[in-house]
């Protein structure tokens, strides 16, 4: 009996890399994130300049549309990885640039744009390390910033949710309050009101800041299976 060894794995083959799975990101949930996107500049700049009621309607459409996008992904199967990662993004790209923009004009105190600007920006260095790390090989730059290429999932905890409403409502209000006459802020003491409120969101946001850093499950990283089954959903098929 003739005893074969082992076939060996030619060293051209383990050098091609395998398929890469990518997902169809033009879904109109995404492309009504975009446009979100895009709005978040504008409003920033008709703060700057003073116009008041076209960045509140503006920040309105912003509102309308992230609540529909989400409807639409659920209701007819469309919710993609790309669009948990953009979403969320275009929310803080609003609210970034809402909240800068408000400190600048006096609207609301710098202090507490400082507490909710640094959340944020320790939440994005965080997104960008997850990302680095679960991105299948190669890593390149070209591939890091497709976001066709899923491979981490964040999953907002519960008072992160709560904490990005009361923000919306802090810069919607921060928008409104020049808009209105001076006898309705008067008459409904809505200065003060706003002050109380602003205290409420510093602490909420601060809370929302350390959930993400004691929760198991606010970052998931994607495995190799789980990218496909989330893909083959998203397509109408069945995962293999």
């Amino acid at each position: 009996m003739l005893y074969r060894s082992p076939a060996k794995k030619s060293p051209i083959l383990s050098r091609i890399p395998l398929p890469t799975t990518h997902e169809n990101i033009y879904t109109v949930p995404n492309i009504l994130t975009f446009s979100r996107l895009i709005a978040a500049p504008l409003v920033g700049y008709f703060l700057v300049y003073d116009y008041h009621a076209t960045a509140l309607a503006l920040f309105a459409y912003a509102g309308i549309t992230d609540l529909v996008d989400g409807y639409i992904a659920r209701r007819y199967n469309l919710q993609t990885v790309v669009g948990t990662i953009i979403d969320p993004m275009a929310d803080k790209l609003l609210m970034t640039i809402g909240v800068a923009c408000l400190a600048v004009n006096g609207s609301i105190p710098v202090w507490l744009a400082v507490i909710i600007l640094g959340r944020d920006v320790g939440l994005a260095l965080s997104a960008i390390y997850y990302r680095w790390i679960s991105l299948p090989p190669p890593k390149t730059m070209a591939r890091y910033w497709d976001f066709s290429l899923p491979s981490a999932e964040v999953k907002p905890t519960g008072i992160s949710k709560v904490n990005t409403a009361l923000q919306l409502l802090l810069v919607g209000s921060a928008m409104a309050l020049p808009v209105l006459p001076a006898t309705y802020i008067d008459a409904w003491n809505l200065n003060e009101a706003m002050t109380a409120f602003q205290y409420l969101v510093a602490a909420t946001t601060v809370w929302s800041g350390l959930s993400y850093v004691f929760s198991k499950d606010a970052v998931k990283i994607l495995s190799k299976e789980e990218v496909q089954k989330r893909i083959a959903r998203a397509a109408g098929k069945k995962a293999p």
